[in-house]
């Protein structure tokens, strides 16, 4: 398994087991799978992108990920702050680019990049099969400018330059400042994924953003311009369950662990409505692609909860479900591949208005996992820097004695 080895996730005896067997095909050969898998299914019969949420040295580790159904790839400062603190994968090249007189933030930027690139490589076949609709390898721009609309757009194009692979995805953050951003970004003809929406108001904006962006480009083809807008799911719940514990009622107690899918499930029939009618339309004939919802944030964190359950309930047709290790490995051992998405939405309506009636505030729980989210990819991306600036000076002077 890439980066991470069965026996360091949160399984019991029988689980790890289970998974081991199920991930056996993928280590057999060159890549090549021994056997179909639910990721195969997901996307064959159901139309859902299966992606990794996950990226580390070697990067050709992906190769068994994607004989085995995987057809894309995201990160996020977080995933790049454990990936090169925790190996020694990165160390020759981090030692030339010191040595040739790079600081620490442009060298962070060269150790990803080179990543983005050989994992775009990878993924290049299935872009290719799919002329252009799948495939894909996400890179974000500094969580630093998570309140920058202007520098926000300049490094997405300094991203989008530098990589230089048809099949990026530059990560923006939904943040007020950066919907703006997602506009100019998409109308300057560059592929985005939109990261860290919470709510169906701010998803509502992403959604008009990219329309605003297609309209605005002035290409004739806008078949090359496409998008995904990551959806969170799973913080929802911890969130909210904190809340409905606090109140306390039965009533309250009973809606736990169900907020986060009924709210998804909304979310798509928002999607539905708008990638519809006269103003779609017409975006069509120029060759526009729907911006898919893409599920993130699919590990459970309660371990009461069915570790799929941030999956199963979610799959439906021109979706992308991006699942680390846990959700992954757990879905491939004993997922239920069928169309759930659009199935029970008048129950999640009532979950949804049940919560609103409880006092919970959905635009304010969006508003508060948006602050945390983008708190905690600055707080690894500030981590990782003073880190490679330590072992920077190290080498220098280990280089002068």
């Amino acid at each position: 398994m890439a980066c991470v080895a069965v026996r360091d996730l949160s399984l019991d005896d029988g689980e790890a087991g289970a998974t081991r067997s199920a991930m056996a095909s993928a280590k057999e050969g060159n890549g090549a799978p021994t056997k179909r898998t639910t990721l195969h299914d997901l996307y064959d019969l159901q139309g859902q992108s299966p992606w990794y949420d996950n990226l580390c040295r070697p990067v050709t580790d992906l190769l068994p990920l994607i004989a085995n159904g995987v057809r894309g790839v995201t990160s996020n400062p977080s995933i790049f702050q454990k990936a090169i603190s925790s190996s020694n994968a990165y160390d020759d090249q981090f030692k030339q680019l010191i040595l040739a007189g790079k600081d620490a933030e442009n060298a962070y930027w060269e150790l990803v990049i080179k990543d983005i690139q050989d994992a775009c490589k990878l993924f290049e076949p299935i872009y290719n099969q799919t002329d252009g609709a799948d495939g894909y390898v996400s890179v974000e721009v500094s969580p630093r400018l998570a309140n920058d609309t202007q520098g926000t757009v300049e490094a997405a194009k300094w991203l989008h330059k530098v990589v230089n692979r048809p099949n990026v995805y530059i990560k923006i953050p939904a943040t007020a400042e950066c919907v703006p951003s997602i506009k100019e970004v998409i109308a300057n003809g560059i592929s985005v994924n939109v990261t860290l929406i919470f709510s169906i108001a701010r998803y509502e904006a992403v959604i008009d953003a990219y329309l605003d962006g297609l309209e605005a480009s002035g290409l004739s083809d806008l078949s090359r311009v496409t998008s995904v807008a990551s959806f969170f799911v799973s913080r929802v719940d911890t969130l909210i369950d904190k809340m409905l514990e606090k109140i306390g009622t039965p009533e309250a107690l009973a809606l736990r662990g169900k907020a986060a899918v009924a709210q998804a499930k909304l979310a798509n029939q928002l999607y539905q409505k708008k990638f519809s009618g006269p103003r779609w339309e017409a975006l069509v004939k120029k060759g526009a692609k729907k911006q898919r919802l893409l599920w993130a944030s699919t590990s459970v964190k309660n371990p009461a909860y069915p570790d799929t359950l941030y999956v199963d309930p979610l799959i439906g047709p021109d979706t992308v479900s991006t699942m680390p290790d846990q959700a992954l490995l757990a879905f491939i051992d004993h997922g239920t591949v069928s169309r759930t998405i659009d199935a029970n939405v008048s129950d999640a309506e009532g979950v949804y208005s049940a919560l609103e009636k409880l006092g919970i505030d959905w635009d304010g729980v969006g508003k508060q996992l948006e602050l945390e989210g983008v708190d905690s990819f600055k707080k690894s991306f500030d981590s990782l820097l003073v880190s490679l600036e330590e072992k920077g000076n190290a080498l220098k002077k280990t280089v002068s004695l």
